[in-house]
């Protein structure tokens, strides 16, 4: 004759199931965000336009400075890109920034040469920077979410780097 099932050996493997899936989802969390914060070492930087004349940044592990910032009220992560140009935006982003695509031209990029669309940003916000009617183009070849800075709006700025930081004054500040 076969024993009955104990039901309560049933219930422990769920609760040791359901418990070893929460620690994984703990786990994920932890190292998801320590994984953003070291590519982003700026990500909770709280300027607001006009706040101060200075912006401090820290240069992520790969050595580049990554900063939160606005186009046209919506938040966005800027790379800072001396090499570039205007301001680079995903073209997958130009609607939901409100971006609207203009007239097509080329550029040449670290992958090649590219068929972009110029735009002009109305409105963009990088710590107690903002800048108005900027040049800037849609990429089709960036698939991600980052914008990168480009000389359109870092021309109007003095850099200062000492090591791993990086400062942004207005000139004259």
């Amino acid at each position: 004759m076969r024993e009955p099932l104990d039901s309560t050996r049933g219930l422990g493997r769920v609760m040791t199931w359901l418990g070893a899936l929460a620690l994984l989802g703990v786990l994920w969390m932890f190292f998801s965000d320590r994984l953003e914060q070291r590519y982003n070492p700026n990500r909770d930087l709280m300027v607001m336009p006009g706040a101060a004349s200075e912006l401090v940044l820290q240069r992520n592990r790969a050595g580049h400075y990554v900063a939160p910032g606005t186009i046209n009220g919506r938040p966005v992560v800027f790379l800072l890109d001396t090499g570039a140009t205007q301001v680079s935006v995903p073209a997958h982003l130009g609607e939901e920034l409100g971006l609207v695509p203009g007239a097509p031209g080329q550029v040449i990029t670290a992958n090649g040469t590219v068929t972009v669309r110029s735009t002009v940003i109305g409105e963009l916000g990088l710590g107690p920077f903002l800048a108005t009617n900027v040049r800037g183009h849609l990429n089709p070849g960036m698939g991600d979410e980052q914008v990168l800075l480009g000389m359109s709006v870092l021309k109007h700025l003095e850099f200062t780097q000492r090591g791993d930081t990086l400062i942004l004054r207005a000139p004259g500040q």
